[in-house]
């Protein structure tokens, strides 16, 4: 009788990672970052119909880079979750930080369980009712959770992209600095973007119970102008 092929869990945890990891660098990065008037989420994405931005509840947004069909997926779950928990006790209980939590329990559970792992980087943002309560929680392929406080880099070359924004980065800068700072450090120095080919959001502290808002490109336009 032949022996089964034995492969350490150590290198079968590693295989997967650079699985992962590879192919959530291959796609298209997202900046957010926090400015005086709320979070702002912008990602490169040509499409107009598959967005890598979405609104989860009130006052939270969700972004995802890697493989559409597997974030979008993760980005209905969260609609649920947070419809179902705002129903049973009341709308100010849906927070991002259970949000965050539990995209981390199910990245987890498929990182360690399933033959291949879900090829996503996402983000969790919920702008509070001041700058303090803004909350900006970036979840990583293999579940673990990371709580960032100024700004939050996915997909891409991410370590370029995050040592560009952190050189631009101001404290309580308005949007259109904030738009352009965050456009500088998902293009570099050697190429431009268009508007067309942007995708952005607001979560606006100031725009009531939904604070979620898409930018047309002609706004984008003129907050870059």
């Amino acid at each position: 009788m032949s022996m089964p092929f034995y492969v350490a869990p150590e290198q079968v945890m590693k295989d997967r990672a650079d699985f992962a990891s590879k192919n959530v660098a291959r796609g298209r990065p997202l900046v957010a970052t926090v400015y005086d008037g709320g979070i702002l989420l912008a990602a490169e994405n040509p499409s107009k119909n598959l967005h890598k931005i979405s609104e989860i509840y009130d006052r939270i947004a969700f972004g995802g880079v890697g493989k559409y069909s597997e974030y979008d997926q993760l980005r209905q779950a969260g609609i649920r979750h947070a419809d179902i928990k705002g129903y049973q006790y009341s709308r100010e209980d849906v927070d991002a930080r259970s949000l965050a939590n539990a995209y981390g329990q199910t990245l987890t559970q498929v990182f360690t369980h399933e033959m291949k792992p879900l090829e996503v980087e996402i983000l969790v943002a919920e702008v509070g009712m001041t700058v303090e309560g803004d909350q900006l929680f970036h979840i990583v392929y293999d579940g673990t959770v990371l709580d960032e406080d100024r700004f939050t880099v996915l997909g891409g070359d991410s370590d370029a992209i995050r040592s560009r924004m952190d050189g631009a980065f101001e404290e309580g800068w308005a949007l259109g600095p904030a738009l352009k700072a965050a456009v500088g450090a998902l293009t570099g120095p050697d190429r431009t973007i268009e508007a067309t080919d942007l995708e952005v959001a607001v979560l606006e502290r100031s725009n009531g119970r939904r604070a979620f808002r898409r930018i047309g490109d002609d706004e984008t336009a003129s907050l870059l102008a």
